[in-house]
């Protein structure tokens, strides 16, 4: 039963990333929807996540799966913003970039057999590129110093997304050791 429950979490992410990008590409009219809608989806995220090690019903499928359902999220809301014109595309290229550079080391880290945990730099960039994609969909108030408040936190997101890659690259660099 708990393992059900935390699987919904993972699958509602999976489910309203494409919906979140419907209506964020649907235009202002649909702004308060989508950021209702993508805050569900992010908060399940912690939720599922803390409920699974309360539970201890964590397994490497539904590791696989949480990061999978994060990274659809987030790279799919946020090619939609950039299609709204509410994101760089500098921005964009970074934290995608980010998620494949990643995906490529988990998989050569799973070669050995070993699980990617993740560290804290990789929760706090999941909680801030969640909060600068909310802050995006919504866009409150004028500019500070010459940008809004989202694009102000997004530059953000997108330095502490590169001081995660760098973490993890450096902890996992000997999973990409050539061998003979």
């Amino acid at each position: 039963m708990a393992a059900r429950f935390i699987a919904a979490g993972t699958c509602a992410r999976i489910v309203l990333a494409p919906v979140v990008m419907g209506l964020v590409l649907a235009g202002e009219d649909a702004e308060v929807p989508a950021a209702v809608l993508f805050a569900i989806a992010a908060a399940t995220d912690y939720w599922d996540g803390r409920l699974a090690r309360r539970w201890q019903v964590t397994t490497t499928l539904g590791s696989f799966l949480d990061t999978t359902a994060d990274k659809l999220l987030v790279t799919g809301v946020l090619i939609a913003l950039l299609g709204a014109d509410r994101v760089s595309p500098w921005v964009v290229a970074i934290i995608v970039g980010r998620e494949l550079i990643i995906l490529g080391l988990r998989g050569a880290v799973a070669v050995d057999g070993a699980v990617m945990q993740p560290s804290i730099w990789g929760k706090l960039k999941t909680t801030i590129q969640f909060v600068a994609i909310l802050l995006a969909i919504l866009r409150p108030g004028g500019t500070i110093g010459g940008a809004y408040l989202d694009e102000w936190v997004m530059a953000v997101a997108a330095a502490v997304t590169v001081m995660s890659a760098v973490d993890y690259l450096q902890r996992f660099a000997p999973a990409l050791a050539g061998r003979d």
